[in-house]
């Protein structure tokens, strides 16, 4: 890992914490159709718990490995997929550095997602956990070129059906 002086740190920092809010904004506004964009053309997206995550298994309960992919995912959840209506509130701890070179920072943050159910109302921990990132520059712009969810729990919900 290369030692940032503190400008570098701070900037870093600015990107992957400005890219998560981002994020999680447009899950918890639903503007999943959007969801895509956040990563770039080749990349890597899954969910997994932390059990197989420290494994080093590459399986997950979601598992995409394209951008195409994501894009596919959200066609499926809004045209094929039934599940009861849902959304999700996330709250986000701030990013943490774990190594940056030139174009690409890899960063974890720990999370709590809120399930909200449309017809009951109720709110409900859905999922603890940590993301593990790996964001690049394209384009002038970063975005994700690794995301993935690692679950607290080995116990993943079967109603998953909305990114995390």
């Amino acid at each position: 890992m290369n030692v940032l002086a503190p400008s570098d740190a701070l900037a870093q920092r600015l990107a992957a914490d400005g890219l998560m809010l981002d994020y999680i904004a447009c899950i918890d506004e639903d503007r999943l159709e959007e969801w895509p964009s956040f990563f770039a053309e080749r990349c890597h997206y899954r969910i997994t718990h932390v059990e197989d995550f420290e494994a080093g298994y590459r399986h997950g309960a979601i598992y995409a490995s394209s951008k195409g992919m994501l894009a596919d995912r959200i066609a499926s959840l809004r045209e094929a997929n039934v599940y009861e209506a849902q959304r999700y509130r996330h709250i986000v701890g701030p990013s943490r550095i774990l190594e940056a070179e030139d174009g690409l920072i890899r960063a974890s943050a720990g999370f709590m997602v809120l399930r909200i159910m449309h017809n009951t109302g109720d709110t409900s921990i859905f999922m603890t956990g940590t993301y593990r990132d790996t964001l690049v520059r394209e384009d002038g712009r970063w975005l994700y070129g690794e995301k993935i969810v690692v679950a607290d729990s080995r116990n993943i919900d079967t109603l998953l059906a909305i990114p995390i």
